[in-house]
């Protein structure tokens, strides 16, 4: 999905860049310097979780938007759920513009 909405805002010319971090005790562990690097080389940070989006915060602060599910309770088919939460690539790709534009 990150790749999806990386596309279509390269499509209106807004460049991003998809960082995969699966194990984010791991990433913990990297040097500063690596981290840094990582999440400060572009102005906004964006996270996609399918699950709980509060451990992503420390890594966007008050420079992007988490996307997620913080609510349970819900049972669908996964097309439907993401649907429902806003993890869809349009929903995502569209507040990303927001975000930016403002």
């Amino acid at each position: 999905m990150a790749l999806e909405v990386s596309h279509k805002l390269a499509i209106e010319k807004i460049y991003s860049k998809v960082i995969s971090v699966p194990c984010q005790e791991l990433f913990e562990q990297q040097s500063s310097e690596y981290k840094n690097k990582t999440l400060n080389e572009a102005d906004f940070t964006i996270t996609i979780e399918a699950g709980s989006k509060e451990s992503w915060h420390k890594f966007v602060q008050k420079k992007g938007l988490n996307f997620g599910i913080d609510e349970f309770g819900k049972s669908a088919p996964f097309k439907e759920i993401y649907k429902y939460f806003g993890l869809t690539a349009n929903n995502i790709s569209k507040k990303t513009k927001n975000l930016i534009k403002n």
